[in-house]
């Protein structure tokens, strides 16, 4: 119980903040390529209780990590009607990948406070632990929701650049795509995305983040 109690104090924070995000900013570029449905429906905020199922994001991520090897949880889906952008089949790519460019913004920024506490001489414990597991959430939400399976965002993205014939075909696969995914991951086969996905990710944010690690080293 106390295991459980300290790795909700440390990843209280970040998962609170990387969903928030994530779900805010498919709504801001929803409205900025022309719709206008998540704003209407109030889910383009920065309120975290906007945007949090208790199920999805509390309930079964805690009961996975207590009784499963792996966790997994989700946010309420923010309500995108794509046929009401401007330029539907191009924009929907850009709608769906500002979720994971807000996660690996994020990601940069708890990298950035991690530098900030070391160049300022924190000796505490805790926030630095905060940083590393918003670092890690943020990498895990980019990659996990790059998958290029619908209803993912990478899933999202290839419909968007398929050519009409086949995304429609691939579209298809929605309503089956979160029962896929949980196949995935009771088999372990999302380790072959994972892992060099994850890899290449953190790749990029070092070269990201070394200019300021010399600036502040």
């Amino acid at each position: 119980m106390n295991e459980i109690i300290q790795a909700i104090a440390v990843y209280a924070i970040p998962v609170i903040f990387a969903i928030t995000l994530h779900e805010a900013a498919h709504a801001y570029a929803a409205k900025y390529f022309g719709d206008n449905t998540a704003h209407a429906a109030g889910r383009m905020s920065m309120n975290p209780l906007r945007h949090i199922d208790p199920i999805g994001t509390i309930a079964l991520p805690v009961l996975m990590y207590i009784f499963t090897p792996f966790v997994f949880g989700y946010a309420k889906p923010v309500p995108i009607d794509f046929g009401k952008l401007r330029n539907p089949k191009k924009q929907m790519a850009w709608v769906a990948f500002a979720g994971p460019l807000a996660n690996f913004i994020m990601a940069f920024g708890w990298s950035l406070f991690a530098l900030l506490m070391v160049a300022s001489g924190v000796g505490e414990a805790y926030p630095y632990k905060v940083a590393q597991a918003g670092v890690l959430v943020n990498i895990l939400m980019f990659v996990f929701n790059m998958l290029p399976l619908p209803p993912l965002d990478g899933g999202r993205i290839m419909t968007s650049i398929l050519p009409h014939k086949l995304a429609f075909q691939y579209a298809r696969i929605e309503p089956y795509g979160f029962f896929i995914v949980i196949g995935l991951l009771m088999f372990r086969l999302l380790d072959y995305w994972f892992v060099p996905m994850g890899a290449l990710t953190g790749t990029l944010l070092n070269l990201f983040v070394a200019p300021f690690r010399l600036l502040l080293g």
